[in-house]
């Protein structure tokens, strides 16, 4: 493993040599624009390791993406080797169809010190509720940024991220399937508490969200990936494309719906992703996303 290797992965020419905010904030955004979210693995019939090597591997040189324990576990090393003070942090993904957070923890975020400052490092959540800049732990503040404001709120020393949506234009409403927090102005995204992880508290959470049954990552095929101006993403067969705050505070939404033969070329031209084995994509959940 190599940090250098690494950072020509995510074209990353900056310098490193502080272990700063601007330098973390720099990284950050190379990183969530150049490595998808993806649960390819899943739908090709390969295993997702919760194995450092496996992750460097697969992320920096098959140039793949992966989920969070994937996409954070590889960003705290980096962050680690750079001299900064990295914490593992478990999430429960708030789903508001059943208005409702899962009973144990099926998300992993870093928590990362600068001095006196605690701030929230996400690199691996996708999608439209992706954070783009390290966020300072502060209960109550709203934190602006390209894809929206996000805020934390803090109850009992139980966190909560929250991102405040805009108004979407989809040009293109044929295709778009209608899902019943469109109405929605505040979206829950996660609640957290400060006790420190180890990543083996992990491991019986990354086997299950790819073998059971009812998973989202099992019905759901899933890619995305952050652009300079919003965002892209495959789920099943549609293809989804976000610019943020096109006009008047409202996000652009052009949603496609692509053929089986145009899969591959999509995945290539869109994501930069080239998989080895057959790809197979499915949606059977009426769970929204976005």
């Amino acid at each position: 493993m190599d940090i250098k290797e690494y950072f020509a992965r995510i074209s990353y020419r900056g310098s490193y040599d502080k272990p700063d905010l601007a330098t973390l904030t720099d990284i950050f955004q190379h990183h969530i624009r150049a490595v998808p979210f993806e649960n390819l693995s899943i739908h090709c019939g390969e295993s997702i390791e919760l194995d450092l090597d496996a992750t460097y591997n697969k992320i920096v040189r098959k140039k793949r993406g992966g989920w969070c324990m994937e996409n954070n576990y590889l960003l705290s090393w980096v962050l680690k080797t750079l001299g900064y003070d990295v914490t593992f942090l478990g999430s429960k993904v708030y789903v508001p169809e059943y208005d409702a957070y899962p009973e144990e923890i099926n998300h992993l975020l870093l928590k990362v010190v600068l001095g006196d400052k605690p701030y929230i490092v996400d690199g691996g959540f996708g999608r439209a509720y992706q954070m783009w800049q390290p966020m300072e732990l502060i209960s109550g503040t709203d934190q602006p940024q390209t894809p929206g404001v996000f805020r934390f709120m803090e109850e009992s020393g139980v966190w909560y991220l929250e991102k405040v949506k805009r108004k979407q234009w989809v040009p293109n409403q044929s295709v778009s399937t209608s899902h019943n927090t469109e109405e929605e102005v505040c979206r829950r995204v996660y609640l957290f508490t400060l006790q420190p992880r180890d990543i083996e508290e992990f491991r019986a959470c990354n086997a299950h969200l790819q073998t059971a049954p009812d998973s989202l990552f099992v019905v759901k095929s899933i890619c995305s990936l952050q652009t300079t101006d919003g965002v892209r993403a495959l789920v099943g067969w549609k293809l989804t494309e976000i610019k943020y705050n096109y006009k008047d505070n409202t996000d652009l939404v052009e949603i496609s719906i692509l053929a089986d033969e145009e899969m591959e070329k999509t995945l290539k031209e869109k994501f930069n992703i080239t998989l080895d084995k057959k790809f197979v994509p499915i949606n059977t959940s009426r769970l929204s996303l976005f």
